[in-house]
């Protein structure tokens, strides 16, 4: 996993998820990579040392988790409160969770699928074990657990 510094026509600048750095040029050519500030599918990576993550530690508890395999691009307006980012990106996750296609338990299977290219490429949503979680990360696939959205909120 990278997270690749981006910015677009515009000038918004934003961070990437990818599996690497390969992928990310394969999505951007294929205009899967657009900015979350206004849309736009012309990106570039900004030149940076990418993190890179190796170990996914696993999470608590038994329960599935609700996770979304896709590239996520966060919000990095320097001039933004911390608070700002919070909320830009919580609303962000929230939106690619709506456009997502649900698969429901499936979501480990047609992650595969679809990493693998057997499925086509396109945003899915749906649960997944700690376990299944972290099996899709160790084989590279990028899963992203999703807030609750704003009508499952208490």
């Amino acid at each position: 996993m990278i997270v690749l510094d981006l910015c677009c026509s515009q000038e918004h600048r934003f961070e990437g998820w990818f599996a690497s750095a390969e992928a990310f040029e394969e999505q951007c050519a294929r205009q899967l990579v657009s900015c979350p500030v206004c849309g736009s599918t012309a990106v570039r990576r900004l030149p940076s040392a990418p993190y890179v993550q190796t170990r996914h530690s696993p999470s608590a508890g038994n329960a599935a988790e609700q996770v979304q395999a896709a590239p996520v691009p966060v919000s990095a307006e320097p001039d933004q409160p911390p608070h700002a980012v919070a909320e830009n990106m919580l609303q962000m996750l929230r939106h690619m969770s709506r456009s997502a296609e649900n698969v429901g338990d499936r979501l480990p299977e047609e992650a595969r699928r679809i990493h693998y290219g057997e499925a086509e490429v396109r945003n899915i949503r749906g649960q997944a074990s700690p376990e299944d979680v972290e099996e899709l990360i160790d084989e590279g696939i990028l899963v992203v657990p999703l807030p609750p959205g704003e009508d499952e909120i208490h």
